[in-house]
This record gives structure tokens, sequence and C-alpha cells, in this order.
């Protein structure tokens, strides 16, 4: 059975929801599902925007058929070519063969690299302004390459002013049966999916991501439609003013985030101290975390939303216990800059773990250093706590100021 919603007089909601999804791109842990939207726009011709993973494609196929109540599909837009959005497109195709696509040149390269069907005979190839009309609605394109892959473009109904947003502005989570953000408690139980989605995902290019808040703040925007999570029907200036911070790696709370690596807990206790004497300094919404039992997906999202990050880590095997490696990696990976740094090294015979991370984050921008590096040989003593006490100030004044 179909399961649609209607979002303006002339579209609706065709996508679905996967509850049984555990690992988004066999990486990310989704505790709460995914969502996959798709929106169909009813006019004098019909127009699909985008389609869905090839996990929910009966579900989305009977959306479709359902909205459209028994007419053809003229058009289908391809905003983005990834696997969880374009894999139905050729069961719409052997569905309704007289469509026609839409997308621009790199969609098409893609396009023919993943599908044998007869692409060139369907396709209508648009470019940066271009415009489609299908008779009360106009619909002008607007290419946003590299947010997150070099054939993405978002799509603009400049007569309801609604933006279908491709992969900008989505979140990790499934839905349940509210698809407006102000339907939800976006703050409270949507924000760190938008988050941890937006920084792993594309977090990387903050510069390409501001190219496109760039020409999006010149459209008037009454809806944004997200390839993954709620849509936005109001106070669209809080996920814009999110993705702005964001993009241009600016802390959202000026605190500490404490990241260990520990092998048998002295780490984790030079962690937990440092945690409390910065709290005893008035420093407030301290975050710790342990490496190995957190995935790197939550440390990410959290070092974009920390002003300052301590990371305490234990030498292993002459280099830097795994865990944290793969956190550092993964930092440098997502391009994190305007930040604060500081090191705390752990080991019992060569503890040489801050060089090992400062070398591993040296590629980064823009970031600073906290000058006062602990070093605990094997646990805590007189001097090294004396040396935390001291990080810990320099820290506590560094935040307030």
């Amino acid at each position: 059975m179909y399961s649609i919603k209607k979002i303006t007089a002339d579209a609706y909601w065709v996508g679905v929801n996967d509850r049984k999804i555990t690992l988004f791109e066999s990486v990310y842990p989704v505790s709460r599902g995914m969502s996959y939207n798709s929106y169909l726009v009813l006019d004098e011709k019909t127009v699909l925007l985008d389609t869905v993973d090839s996990s929910a494609s009966l579900q989305f196929l009977e959306n479709v058929e359902k909205a459209l109540e028994g007419r053809t599909l003229d058009y289908m837009i391809i905003n983005h070519m990834e696997p969880d959005h374009c894999a139905n497109i050729g069961a719409i195709v052997a569905k309704y063969p007289s469509v026609k696509i839409v997308g621009n040149f790199k969609t098409f390269t893609m396009m023919s690299q993943f599908f044998d069907f007869d692409v060139e005979s369907r396709k209508l190839v648009i470019k940066e302004g271009d415009t489609l009309n299908t008779g009360r609605h106009t619909f002008t394109f607007v290419m946003a390459p590299m947010v997150h892959w070099p054939e993405a473009m978002v799509t603009y109904d400049t007569t309801d002013k609604v933006l279908y947003s491709a992969d900008a502005f989505g979140s990790f989570g499934a839905m349940s049966g509210n698809i407006f953000a102000d339907e939800c408690d976006f703050e409270n139980v949507w924000l760190d999916d938008a988050r941890r989605y937006y920084t792993n995902i594309v977090g990387k290019y903050g510069v390409q991501v501001q190219n496109l808040l760039k020409k999006a703040t010149t459209l008037d925007i009454a809806m944004i439609c997200p390839l993954h999570g709620p849509i936005w029907r109001s106070n669209i200036e809080f996920i814009v003013d999110k993705y702005l911070k964001w993009s241009s790696y600016t802390p959202e709370k000026q605190s500490a985030l404490i990241v260990y690596g520990s092998v048998h807990g002295h780490t984790e206790n030079t962690a937990e101290i440092l945690a409390n004497l910065l709290g005893e300094k008035g420093i407030k919404e301290i975050a710790v975390y342990n490496a190995s039992t957190t995935h790197y997906s939550k440390i990410i999202a959290e070092s974009f939303k920390y002003s300052h990050i301590v990371f305490a880590c234990a030498t292993y095997n002459m280099a830097l216990f795994p865990p944290m490696q793969v956190v550092l990696h993964e930092l440098a990976e997502h391009n994190l800059q305007n930040r604060t740094f500081a090191f705390i090294e752990n080991g019992t015979w060569t503890p040489f773990a801050g060089k090992l991370m400062q070398d591993a984050l040296e590629k980064l921008k823009n970031n600073k250093i906290i000058e006062q590096k602990v070093t605990v040989k094997s646990a805590l003593n007189e001097q090294s706590f004396a040396d935390l006490a001291k990080l810990a100030d320099a820290l506590a004044e560094d935040i307030k100021q």
C-alpha cells in the first residue's frame, strides 16, 4: 500500500523510511534508521524529483503510482546520482518509458555508468540558470558541485518558492508520520543527527557549501525539501544558520571536548581529572568521549560543535592507539578548522603520542595549539598532575576569552 504526503497544492512527498538499516553507507550508525525523500509535482506535465534507495523500491514505486493517479510521468529531475537516491531510475524508466530525464552533463556521465538502458534518447541536459516550465510551475537549476559529489545540483520551483536541496539540509533518521521540521522537536531530537550527517557526509566541502549558500540566499525560499530528513516550511533561518556555521567551521559551543584513547585506564583517568578541573574553573557543558567505544562519526560531529578539543592518547606499539588514530585521520580528512587543540600523551617506556597526534593534524588550517602538553608516564604522579593543572588553567583562560 502507498504512503504519500501532500506538501503543497501540487506537490507530494513520495519517499520512504527504512528502519531496518543500521549502517548508512555501510559506515555510519543510524539507530533511528533513514528516510529517503522523493517528490512528485502534478502540473500540466508531471515531475518526479529524485528516487530512493534500492532497499525500498517496491514502496516507492507504489507511492509514485498512487500520487500520479493514472497519469503518466513526463519528467524525472535527478539532483544527485548517489545510489541511495538514483537506484530506482531504471525502474521508473521501465514503468514510464516516455519519461524525459533532466540533469546536467555530469549527471548523465554517471547515469551511463550505473545503468544500461537508453539514456541518450531520454536525456534533457541543463546547466546553471536553465529553466523547465511544466505549466503552472517553472523550475530553475543551480549547480552545487562537490556538495558532495561533482554532479550535485539543486532545483528551485519559482512558482511555489520550494528549494529541492539534494543532500543539503539533510539528516540521519527515519521520519515517523511527521515529515515537517516544525512538527518535530527538531532541536532536541533531530539536530544532533543533522549535525552528524552534515559533518561526516558533506563537512569536508565547506567552501563548496558556502558557495551554494551564497546562491541560495538570493532565492526567496518558502520551503526546503532535502533528500533525507524533515522538510523545512518555517523557521528556515534556523537550519540555514547552522549550515553557515558548520560550513565556515565556526564553533557552536565555547567549551571543551575531551577525546581519549586509553588501553588500561590510566589515560582515561587523566582525561576525567582534566574534565573535573575544567568544571571547577567554571567551564560548562564539557564533553568527554572514549575513542574506543564512540563511533568516530559522533566525535567528528562534536568536534565541529566545540571550540576547544583535547586529545589524550596512549602510545601503542610505538604508534598511536588505533581508535585515536582513526579519529585523527577522519578529522584531518574533514578539514576541521578554527579550533584550539591540546594534547596529553601517555607511555610506559617511550611516550611520544603527543607528537604523533600533532603530526596527524598538521595539514589542517587555521587552528591553534595550547603549548602546555602533558606527558604521563604510565600513571599520573605529582609532577604530571601539576602539568595537567597548568593545562586546565590555560584551557579555561582561553575558553573564557
